[in-house]
């Protein structure tokens, strides 16, 4: 089910291609403190999973608390385009709407993993709720 694709930012300064072992069928949110206010849908690459074709000089890091999570933004746009996961450094969670041709609005449910308790810190890796999308009828 290994799926690829054109991405980039908003501005379109960093564009990548992204290869996705599972497809669209890897993406979820996070209840931790920062997905939380970050809102994004994200999908699960292989660290070698991101080709970048421009802009990677323009991105800029962010991390926080155990500093093992690498959240990855455009220093122009500060579009979240991906970070190195803190539950599994060796995958990359990429911003599902920096994917061209998708948003998150085209997946009726996505899983929330429960970030709070998180498996780094000894709690069992858990599905916290679901969110689901309706299209209100026209």
């Amino acid at each position: 089910m290994t799926e690829s694709y054109d991405a980039a930012c908003h501005c379109g300064t960093v564009r990548f291609r992204v290869t996705l072992t599972e497809g669209l069928a890897s993406a979820r949110r996070c209840t931790c403190s920062y997905c939380t206010m970050r809102g994004a849908v994200a999908v699960s690459a292989p660290l070698d999973g991101v080709t970048f074709v421009a802009g990677e000089d323009n991105l800029t890091l962010y991390q926080f608390n155990t500093r093992t999570a690498q959240h990855w933004f455009c220093r122009t746009c500060g579009i979240y385009t991906h970070h190195r996961r803190r539950s599994n450094p060796n995958q990359l969670g990429v911003n599902l709407a920096c994917l061209q041709g998708v948003t998150p609005w085209d997946l009726p449910e996505i899983a929330v993993n429960d970030g709070v308790n998180h498996p780094s810190d000894g709690a069992t890796p858990r599905i916290d709720g679901v969110l689901r999308y309706e299209r209100a009828p026209l």
